[in-house]
């Protein structure tokens, strides 16, 4: 069998879009994320709700995220896995913020979702590629002959990490990480490296 591994990328690989705009734009109530809200579509209705009343759009988040370099060691620990096999990173993100962050880690593959922005900028909606897009896609990959690792740090990985081969959270949080005793939890790079290197 092939293996292929799938990393989550906020989190993970890069800081949190969501806390790093809030952050910048004085905003508590942005700080909320997929390891406070297991319900992703409550959560950007709630998200896109606040952004509507602050008058802020896909310009002003944009503005944020050319600011955000990844993780220190994400880039390096990408760069080795990446010569020992096949590296995906699945996140429910989208293409609009993913791109400059992608630049900086030499452009891995990411599958991610889409915003619907009006001309004006306002961010009108979204599109998921596929529902439980994280499930659904290691799940696909196994149909077609790959064996799946998956690391993540949220609620929303749990699925992808536990339907895989071999699965670990990585700078989780401690109630994730208390409710899930038995996925092996990581937080430096070198350590996840080698766990992964074990199960290749």
């Amino acid at each position: 069998m092939m293996n292929i591994v799938c990393l989550d990328m906020e989190g993970v690989l890069v800081p949190e879009i969501w806390i790093a705009f809030s952050e910048e734009s004085g905003i508590p109530e942005l700080r909320r994320t997929t390891r406070d809200e297991p319900d992703y579509d409550k959560l950007m209705q709630y998200r896109l709700g606040i952004l509507k009343e602050h008058g802020l759009g896909l310009r002003e988040i944009q503005a944020t995220i050319a600011k955000i370099d990844p993780i220190p060691g994400a880039k390096a620990f990408l760069d080795e896995l990446r010569t020992l096999t096949q590296v995906l990173i699945l996140s429910d993100t989208f293409e609009q913020f993913a791109k400059p962050l992608m630049r900086k880690l030499d452009w891995p593959t990411i599958f991610c979702n889409t915003l619907e922005v009006a001309d004006s900028g306002e961010i009108i909606g979204y599109h998921m590629r596929c529902q439980k897009s994280k499930l659904t896609t290691v799940k696909a990959l196994q149909s077609i002959g790959y064996e799946t690792i998956a690391a993540g740090d949220s609620y929303n990985d749990l699925a992808m990490i536990q339907a895989g081969k071999a699965g670990f959270l990585f700078k989780s949080t401690d109630k994730i990480k208390a409710d899930f005793p038995e996925i092996p939890a990581f937080e430096d790079f070198g350590d996840l490296l080698n766990a992964i290197k074990a199960v290749l």
